[in-house]
């Protein structure tokens, strides 16, 4: 039911790839129709099976487009009307715009927030960082803030420097300088901006990043 009180309907199509569950038809064929918001779901099974509950990536996609809509799910009380956010606790939404979003603070605390923030690194960069031969890290929608900082190369088991954010810099891609890849332990812009397409794939000589300066504190523990 979208929110003008429309119904539409879908159906299963079973196939043993995993062919779309009938929750995702009927919003493919509302959305075909002109409607954009949802109020309420409910998927029912043949055979006298009555109400059943949406499977994960049912729930995964009601989150990320409809996080209020209501879903209608088998409980041993009875059926119950919840909210589609609610069938996923700590979930971490998605959007066409941003991609993943941080974790809602809404559904629950966020355990990343109980320290400094944390800017993540792939292990390979450690021992450069470590050592003070990289002091920047330039970033693609993943804003840093000035200030005390925790270093995280996501290494098994994570390594965790302490740091300062000393400086950021919004700039376009096809402005970064020499200066800026020499402060990441390479040589050369063009050598920085390949690099930096390893990372973001599709990222073009017109978008914006950040260039995030920082220095470490000497402290270093593992997570």
């Amino acid at each position: 039911m979208a929110a003008g009180y429309r119904v539409f309907a879908g159906v299963n199509l079973y196939h043993f790839t995993g062919g779309p569950c009938a929750e995702l038809v009927a919003l493919g064929a509302a959305r075909a129709q002109g409607a954009r918001q949802m109020r309420c779901i409910v998927a029912v099974g043949n055979h006298g099976r009555g109400v059943i509950g949406p499977c994960g990536r049912d729930r995964q996609v009601f989150v990320d487009y409809y996080p209020t809509m209501r879903v209608i799910v088998p409980t041993p009380a009875g059926l119950r009307s919840v909210l589609a956010a609610d069938l996923m606790p700590l979930v971490q939404r998605w959007t066409p715009e941003a991609g993943m979003n941080g974790l809602d603070s809404s559904l629950y605390q966020d355990p990343e927030t109980a320290g400094p923030p944390i800017i993540r690194f792939n292990p390979r960069y450690l021992e450069v960082v470590r050592s003070g031969a990289k002091t920047k890290t330039t970033r693609f929608r993943d804003p840093a803030q000035l200030g005390p900082a925790r270093l995280v190369f996501e290494s098994d088991p994570e390594v965790v420097l302490s740091a300062e954010v000393t400086g950021i810099r919004h700039c376009m891609v096809s402005d970064l300088t020499d200066q800026d890849a020499q402060a990441e332990g390479l040589t050369t812009a063009a050598q920085l901006r390949k690099a930096l397409k390893g990372h973001y794939p599709d990222l073009v000589g017109t978008d914006e990043v950040d260039v995030v300066t920082f220095q470490i504190n000497g402290k270093t523990g593992v997570a």
